[in-house]
């Protein structure tokens, strides 16, 4: 049996799924922790996704001699920094640290909206990592003469496995100096914080293309997993694009996932450019586009409603199905500050509080809540001319809720499909290492893997009222 094995280092852990080449069938997984943060500032040191990899991996056991091709999908905008040494020059800024704000809201004011979207197709914000080098160019100044690579975290472990500094333009298109519609870097836009910014482009990675390899496994990584020597790596992805292919979309299809985060996504043939920031014009991994709106606040919101409320996820979801129909409780959950719409200082509030509310109730307006702001993501890229008439995909942890699913349809009056595919990100990654691995394009292996079987959920009430009543809420807290 020939294995492929599937990477998802995302902001919490890291997953390995290890899958039949030939079929997609999933043999065997593994998981491991990654040191927890707490947004504004949050930081991790990239040595321990290289470690959590390795206790991963090891959780496959004897397939691992099996194994003749790897990719990894990682969480998107991290900025790890490396002196000539390979050694790391810092912590790695996340995608959810918000303290870069500032130099976010400067870059936008220096070149305006308009220009971001035209050369990136996305206006900055604190999450992009163009914003975070900025900021350690405004703290850490002394740092930027000794950087020799600048990396992303899938870019990190892809170095470590293969010993390239490479990227693909999925993953690059989320940095701020990257052009996903001619597909370059785009160097000068660092100008403002960097002398001398076209040298930048010796320490940006290669840019390899969907089908191309990263190169044959090292030595030493080789060793320290327990894989063969002659692994094939995969140029990797961030782990939106890896979801997009785990899911097997085709143009027009969306995915809305509820992980720490919340992401909206469709699948484009064309570029995107929206110069109002809302949503990011990303490319995707197999060589289109994949326009994208993020929310801070997904099912981290829940958990923390379930902890006030002395229960957890599932019975958050048992409450939040026994609400009364009558209850107008809202919740607009910007528990982290929020990404879209850029409000990084934001908080939380519940309105419509009463003597009478129940746990009920506020089970359901956590639930509203978080859905209501990714579907004003829909709505945004929808208005940005992005094709959404194919089917909505609802993956990610909260989409074992079946409150998250009955509410989701009910609040976009369409029907909602639930894929198969449990872990979509690492089946992504299988997917793009099973396609280096044999030479088969991809498209062609996600229909061979049967990526699109999945069950159906149609909705049972209408939710117009619910987000008109969220959307008077989010006017008072703004």
């Amino acid at each position: 049996m020939r294995i492929v094995l599937g990477i998802d280092s995302s902001t919490q852990s890291t997953k390995v799924e290890a899958r039949d080449l030939d079929s997609g069938l999933l043999i065997a997984t593994g998981s491991a922790r990654h040191p927890p943060t707490a947004p504004p500032k949050s930081e991790q040191n990239p040595s321990a996704w290289w470690e959590a990899l390795k206790t991963a991996v090891g959780e496959i056991g004897e397939h691992r001699t099996d194994v003749v091709a790897i990719a990894v999908a990682g969480q998107q905008h991290g900025l790890v920094l490396l002196d000539h040494e390979g050694r790391e020059l810092r912590p790695a800024k996340l995608w959810n640290d918000t303290t870069s704000a500032r130099d976010a809201a400067d870059l936008v004011a220096e070149y305006g909206p308009q220009m971001w979207a035209e050369r990136c197709g996305s206006v900055p914000v604190a999450s992009f990592t163009i914003s975070k080098l900025a900021w350690v160019a405004r703290n850490e100044p002394e740092i930027l003469p000794r950087v020799a690579m600048v990396m992303l975290p899938h870019d990190y472990l892809t170095w470590r496995l293969s010993g390239r500094h490479v990227t693909d333009r999925g993953d690059a298109s989320g940095t701020g100096w990257f052009n996903p519609a001619a597909n370059r870097y785009e160097p000068d836009l660092l100008r403002s914080f960097v002398t001398e910014p076209e040298s930048w482009l010796s320490k940006f990675p290669t840019l390899l293309g969907p089908d191309e390899a990263a190169g044959i496994i090292t030595a030493a990584a080789s060793t320290e997993l327990g894989l063969a020597p002659d692994v094939l790596v995969g140029p990797g992805t961030g782990d939106n694009m890896a979801a997009a292919l785990g899911l097997g979309l085709g143009i027009g299809d969306v995915a809305l996932s509820l992980g720490t985060s919340g992401t909206v996504c469709a699948v484009s043939a064309t570029p995107t450019s929206d110069p109002t920031g809302l949503v990011a014009g990303f490319a995707d991994a197999a060589g289109g586009f994949l326009p994208l709106v993020c929310t801070l606040n997904a099912t981290k919101v829940t958990d923390t409603v379930a902890r006030w409320l002395g229960t957890d996820a599932a019975g958050l979801s048992d409450l939040a199905a026994a609400a009364s129909p009558s209850d107008r409780v809202v919740l607009v959950p910007y528990f982290d500050g929020e990404r879209t719409p850029n409000l990084p200082d934001a908080t939380g509030s519940f309105h419509g509080l009463t003597n009478t509310t129940t746990r009920e109730a506020l089970a359901r307006a956590a639930h509203d809540g978080v859905l209501c702001g990714l579907l004003d993501g829909l709505d945004a890229l929808h208005q940005a001319s992005v094709e959404t008439g194919g089917r909505i995909h609802l993956i990610g942890g909260g989409a074992r809720s079946a409150t998250y699913r009955q509410r989701c349809a009910d609040l976009t009056g369409r029907q909602i499909f639930v894929p198969d595919v449990d872990e979509a990100v690492a089946t992504g990654a299988a997917l793009q290492a099973a396609a280096i691995g044999s030479d088969t394009s991809a498209a062609t292996i996600a229909q061979r893997w049967n990526l699109g079987a999945g069950s159906a959920i149609d909705p049972h009430v209408d939710g117009t009222n619910v987000r008109a009543a969220y959307h008077e809420a989010k006017a008072c807290s703004a």
